[in-house]
């Protein structure tokens, strides 16, 4: 018996080359990436640090390091709060599937492979919990690298202090938009609950987004423009 059809799996197939595909060529090849508002950001929380050298008084500091704190850990606890709902969904099939059946144009899966779609949502979101709790501790561990740098602008030993804090806070943004991307496929994904056909173009809808918020907006160019 053949649980997923052919076009279940040419969907999975444009699902995957765009989230893979994706975060490869942005976060593995440097040209590209240099163009990214992801480096330009990198650029200015080195800077961040460098100046931070000069400042006795770094409670700003640490509190704008405490609000990416507070983004990224209300990100994670959302996900697990997803993670429990999918989790029900498992267990409710029929009721979801008769939701499902009263959608336009929505090809209603049998309870295997609805239970294979729920599942590739809970592996999304896994992925996005272990992300953000990931990038939640860096950013913890870069406040304490920027706690204990000492105020000397001028000493080379404290700018390679600073250096070192940049790259870890550098870091944690890095897994902060890893995770960021596991929620904009995931709700791509869930679109193949409906259909595989909606899969397919959630995830170039999704694609088309992350390429226009991260090379084509109005952020990137006031971000490179300040740099």
């Amino acid at each position: 018996m053949q649980v997923l059809t052919l076009l279940d799996w040419l969907a999975l197939a444009v699902f995957a080359a765009c989230w893979i595909g994706y975060a490869t060529v942005v976060d593995r090849v440097p040209a590209i990436r240099a163009r990214s508002v992801i480096a330009a950001m990198d650029a200015h929380r080195r800077r961040w640090m460098l100046a931070a050298l000069a400042r006795e008084n770094r409670i700003a500091d640490i509190a704008a390091i405490g609000n990416l704190m507070q983004s990224t850990g209300f990100l994670a606890t959302t996900s697990i709060l997803i993670l429990g709902g999918l989790v029900a969904l498992l267990g409710a099939s029929d009721m979801g599937r008769r939701v499902i059946a009263v959608l336009p144009w929505s090809a209603v899966p049998d309870e295997v492979a609805w239970e294979i779609k729920i599942a590739l949502l809970l592996v999304i979101f896994v992925n996005a919990f272990f992300e953000l709790t990931w990038a939640l501790r860096q950013f913890n561990y870069g406040s304490i690298l920027l706690g204990a740098m000492p105020h000397a602008p001028e000493s080379a030993a404290a700018q390679a202090e600073a250096e070192a804090t940049a790259r870890v806070l550098n870091r944690a943004a890095r897994h902060f938009t890893t995770g960021l991307r596991s929620y904009y496929f995931g709700l791509a994904a869930l679109a193949w609950i409906v259909h595989p056909l909606a899969l397919a173009l959630a995830s170039l809808l999704v694609l088309r987004e992350l390429h226009r918020r991260e090379f084509r907006s109005e952020v990137r160019a006031a971000l490179r423009a300040a740099g």
